[in-house]
């Protein structure tokens, strides 16, 4: 029996709930075993929380709006959450909370800290907050019983294996994220899991393995030298936040860049408007559907944007920009000259590659190219109908029936695929 895609969502939000209020609860009840340590690390997490770079992007929104680290908002709470869940002991005295109080001033400091961000109406996605409810009682539930039982120090002791022993559970903690992050955004979407999956891996390698490494040397660095080991530790994770910060600041200018060149062609009159970003919208989600992630879907969201800069060339515009409706070398000569273009625009040699080819067979068409070139006629076709759903059918009628030479039909199938989960109309012009 299949579930529907809400179901995984709402189980998580109910198993993180569950969580929260029988932790909130416990330690309202048994009260908070060794307050300093709880109110130091609370703070931390608050501050973290305070310095997080943003919310995340709405369910829909393609991964390339983000760099990789862009995943993980609020790395300095992350790690200072982690770190008081492997906390064992503080500046050489055992540690006596559990797994409910560390989730407990785990979730108070991270409200704390996200209340300004909401006043602002920017605060952190319900998706995010339930992860790392999760995954910090996971983490928590692995080694407090472990520590407080003297079960760990039988096992491993307190020297090197130790600090292999935290490592290796931080990998572990982070590849349950990963899971749980892909499974949501597969539930919510219904795009191949495993190339989610292989994007939230892929994000680990950036903040993601900063934020575990952090977590487990401030554990031990408390665990020597005491509650003054936490500000001195931060500083590293700051600076790198405000690098990552600068870093997407640029990314995000160069895609606003790209995106401003491709409407070029909708004032010039040469498109209708939104065009462009239509295509690039319902490219990116045939892509996923298709299995692409990570650097290849970058690449087909630029190569959409810019797909019809060749027409800046054309003395006459085609009427209403439909250029799947002019003859082949008309639109062959049209891709060269765009992909002329783009290789001018410093953008990767990939996406020129993508625009010179979209008049090619598309047997001889890397499959980014096919996407788009399939998309675009589409769009031309279902545009030209006047947007209704009669209009959409027509349009992908006639694009199965061009799968011989023009578009390739599993192309065309998942492009109807991604249109029968949001409606046989159109993307809306922005």
């Amino acid at each position: 029996m299949t579930t529907s895609p809400g179901n995984l969502v709402r189980v998580v939000y109910a198993a993180a709930a569950l969580l929260t209020g029988g932790a909130l609860g416990g330690t309202l009840w048994q009260g908070l075993d060794q307050p300093g340590n709880a109110l130091a690390f609370g703070a931390f997490i608050a501050v973290g929380e305070l310095a997080r770079w943003g919310s995340q992007p709405g369910v829909g929104v393609p991964p390339m709006r983000l760099a990789p680290w862009g995943r993980e908002p609020a790395p300095l709470g992350a790690a200072g959450a982690l770190a008081y869940a492997l906390l064992g002991e503080c500046a050489g005295r055992p540690t006596t909370h559990g797994v409910l109080q560390v989730v407990a001033v785990v979730v108070a400091a991270a409200l704390a800290g996200a209340v300004p961000h909401v006043a602002r109406g920017s605060g952190p996605a319900l998706d995010h907050v339930a992860r790392r409810v999760l995954t910090v009682g996971f983490a928590a539930v692995c080694f407090q019983p472990l520590y407080n039982s003297g079960e760990l120090a039988r096992w491993v002791g307190h020297g090197a294996y130790y600090a292999l022993f935290l490592l290796v559970l931080l990998v572990l903690t982070a590849l349950c994220d990963a899971v749980l992050a892909a499974a949501m955004l597969h539930a919510r979407t219904r795009f191949p899991y495993g190339p989610l999956l292989r994007d939230e891996l892929r994000a680990l390698l950036g903040i993601g393995s900063a934020v575990c490494a952090t977590g487990a040397v401030m554990a031990l660095a408390v665990a020597v030298a005491g509650l003054w080991a936490l500000p001195v530790f931060c500083v590293p994770l700051l600076l790198a936040q405000l690098s990552f910060r600068r870093y997407a600041a640029v990314r995000t200018t160069y895609r606003q860049t790209i995106v401003s060149l491709a409407r070029a062609t909708e004032i010039a009159g040469y498109t209708q408007p939104g065009h462009a970003r239509r295509v690039a919208a319902l490219s990116t989600a045939v892509g996923r559907e298709l299995g692409l992630s990570g650097p290849d879907l970058t690449v087909l969201e630029y190569a959409a944007l810019m797909h019809d800069i060749g027409q800046l060339s054309l003395v006459d515009p085609v009427p209403e920009g439909a250029t799947a409706t002019l003859p082949v070398a008309e639109q062959r000569r049209i891709a060269l000259l765009g992909g002329a273009v783009v290789r001018q625009t410093g953008v990767p040699a990939a996406v020129a590659v993508v625009v010179e080819m979209q008049a090619d067979p598309y047997r001889e068409q890397p499959l980014p190219a096919r996407i788009v070139r399939a998309v675009n006629a589409y769009d031309d076709l279902a545009g030209g109908s006047g947007g209704t759903a009669g209009g959409a059918l027509s349009a992908l009628e006639q694009l199965r029936l061009g799968t011989g030479r023009d578009y390739q039909p599993e192309v065309v199938e998942s492009l109807a695929r991604v249109l029968a989960r949001g409606g046989l109309a159109p993307v809306p012009p922005g």
